[in-house]
């Protein structure tokens, strides 16, 4: 019996579930994968007691010594797996390092563009709800509605336009390749920092199957938790001209004492994305991804754009007469875990919405293969055909619950390993 079980038993049963849950589950939920047990056990290290506000060299407290080597350690990693000039390690999370982004090269009201959030943006990238759409005034840009992809001509027309002092270029439901460098040819035509949130596809372009933003863009931000495999956390990039604004931003302007033990775990997956590997992983996402797109057009089931490029997939739910959030929940009642989400164009409300979003990352992480996304595939249009059959639930969720427990999770069942 380990210290918690000893500890709390009342919190120990709860992880007991989670755990047990996330084994006989299927998890397709883009943002979502598994650290290792090495990043597990970094972000649960002695870091966790440590307050060491400032930099490596620049501490407000004392005892601070093996604080820095670790922090440094992790900076030049980060530099090294991305090929930047600068990397700060310390952002708590991706909504953070977006916030002191903007902190450090735009003034409240200025002008930004950014994705448009029902059409595969992100919160932090303008919507009005958001400290983003609050404080600057974001201009959005679309996707075309006939290709469902960003058109780059009306992009840049926007641009000339608009002035913006920053253009945000990334997604969080955006099935296909971004072309950064025409972004930053926009960028740089209309006076604008490019700024790029990669948090979706980060371990992508460090497996060198996505086109990398960081020779296009002033500042890069992004999660270490989704493709990337790391802990729960988040990082900036920028050239060494951007350094300085973009630190002070993170502290003191929009954070205090940095997560050590997070930074520690980061380390660990940055340690993890630099092996050969990782490339091998970041290809199979992507073959992942094709191979359950393909599964899912079989089935008759509309994929917004036509497929994917990348890691995730936008469902249109119309084409099987259901919402997403009935396709949600009907999945997870099947034991397939996924999150609905808009479509371009949606109808439907943003809680409500007529997609699903899937993604490969974390299913991949436990060894599957194409073969397997096809299966996965079949499930999926079972249930989405069928959503409230009688007992077809259940049925498929016997059959996931089986099918799952047959392949590895990353951090649990090779713990004792």
């Amino acid at each position: 019996m380990d210290a918690l079980h000893r500890g709390d038993p009342e919190v120990a049963a709860i992880v007991d579930r989670e755990t047990q849950r996330q084994i006989e589950t299927l998890e397709l939920i883009a943002s979502e994968n598994y650290a290792s047990s090495a990043v597990l056990g970094a972000t649960g290290s002695v870091f966790t007691n440590k307050y060491a506000e400032g930099y490596p060299g620049k501490r407000y407290y004392a005892g601070n010594v093996h604080s820095d080597e670790l922090e440094t350690l992790a900076i030049e990693r980060a530099k090294q797996l991305f090929g930047a000039e600068h990397a700060n390690v310390q952002c708590t999370s991706g909504a953070e390092a977006n916030m002191a982004a903007y902190l450090a090269f735009a003034e409240p009201g200025d002008t930004i563009m950014g994705m448009e959030l029902t059409q595969g943006g992100h919160l932090t990238h303008g919507s009005p709800v958001n400290f983003s759409g609050k404080l600057y005034h974001f201009v959005p840009y679309t996707v075309d509605r006939e290709s469902e992809t960003i058109d780059m001509d009306a992009l840049r027309a926007i641009a000339r336009d608009a002035k913006p002092r920053i253009i945000v270029a990334g997604a969080t439901a955006y099935p296909r390749a971004i072309d950064f460098k025409t972004f930053g040819e926009i960028a740089r035509e209309v006076g604008a920092l490019l700024m790029v949130d990669m948090a979706h596809i980060a371990g992508l372009v460090a497996g060198g199957v996505h086109e990398s933003p960081v020779p296009h863009a002033g500042l890069v931000t992004s999660t270490t938790h989704k493709t990337l495999r790391g802990p729960r956390g988040a990082m900036a990039l920028s050239t060494l001209e951007n350094a300085d604004a973009l630190d002070r931003a993170v502290f003191p302007g929009t954070q205090g004492g940095p997560h050590l033990h997070s930074i520690a775990g980061k380390a660990v997956a940055f340690a993890e994305a630099l092996k050969p590997e990782f490339k091998t992983y970041a290809r199979q996402i992507v073959a992942n991804a094709a191979a359950l797109a393909e599964g899912l057009i079989a089935g008759g089931i509309r994929l917004v754009s036509g497929g994917t490029d990348n890691h995730l997939i936008l469902v249109d739910c119309n084409s099987a007469n259901i919402s997403g959030l009935k396709a949600q929940n009907a999945l997870q009642g099947a034991g397939i875990i996924t999150n609905r989400n808009t479509i371009p164009y949606d109808e439907r409300s943003a809680y409500v919405t007529s997609g699903l979003r899937l993604g490969t990352p974390a299913l991949t992480s436990r060894g599957m293969g194409p073969a397997e996304m096809k299966q996965v595939a079949s499930w999926i249009v079972r249930v989405l055909r069928d959503p409230d059959g009688d007992g077809l639930r259940e049925a498929v969720r016997d059959e996931v619950a089986s099918f799952a427990k047959g392949y590895p999770v990353p951090g649990i069942t090779d713990r004792e390993a």
